[in-house]
């Protein structure tokens, strides 16, 4: 990839982070600002928005770290291993061991009493079904030797990105984060080849 090319992922990956977290922003606080709606209050409509664009710039600037981060340490996998077929069960592994420990873990340390442990494991299927639709999607727009690379950096990179707001553990902030970076994780996943494709003008 060329710098220039480089630059239009980072500037496009910067507007889907700030564009999505607008939207979910408004849309888990809607009780909150539907009334700015109804009374058709613009300039708090766009405080809030341009608040909420700015976070959303910082979780993008997360999701990206963490994406040029696992492309490496995706080279030195298959350095290590020498196979990718032994790379991908080593991923396999710590897939399991990720959502394990974001279902288990966190109702071991986070559960108040009366809580279940089903909203927990819902939540760990939830990034599991997100990374399996993304990875079937990267399978079919490359090739079947993508998909366990594809799941893996969909939930084992993404739960890593998204720790700052596991460890605060507020419902409101584990959704704002989680699908932001989600989002900006499946884009350059599926982007990236379009863009390392484009021809030098």
């Amino acid at each position: 990839m060329n710098s220039r090319n480089w630059v239009r992922l980072f500037l496009s990956t910067l507007l889907v982070g700030g564009l999505t977290t607008g939207v979910i922003g408004f849309l888990l606080k809607w009780a909150d600002y539907k009334d700015l709606f109804l009374n058709f209050e613009i300039i708090e409509i766009l405080s809030v928005l341009f608040w909420l664009f700015g976070v959303g710039l910082i979780f993008s600037v997360i999701s990206q770290m963490g994406f040029f981060a696992y492309l490496t340490v995706h080279r030195f996998g298959l350095g290590i291993f020498k196979s990718a077929s032994l790379w991908n069960f080593a991923q396999i592994i710590l897939i399991l061991f990720v959502l394990f420990d974001l279902a288990y873990f966190r109702f071991q340390l986070f559960a108040n009493e009366g809580d279940t442990f089903i909203s927990y494991i819902l939540l760990a299927l939830y990034v599991l079904i997100v990374g399996l639709i993304v990875a079937f999607i990267k399978r079919k727009d490359t090739n079947k030797g993508a998909f366990i690379p594809a799941l893996f950096f969909m939930i084992v990179v993404t739960v890593i990105e998204w720790f700052p707001a596991l460890r605060v553990n507020q419902e409101d902030w584990l959704l704002l984060m989680l699908i932001p970076l989600q989002v900006c994780n499946a884009y350059q996943l599926i982007m990236l080849p379009r863009f390392t494709q484009t021809k030098k003008s």
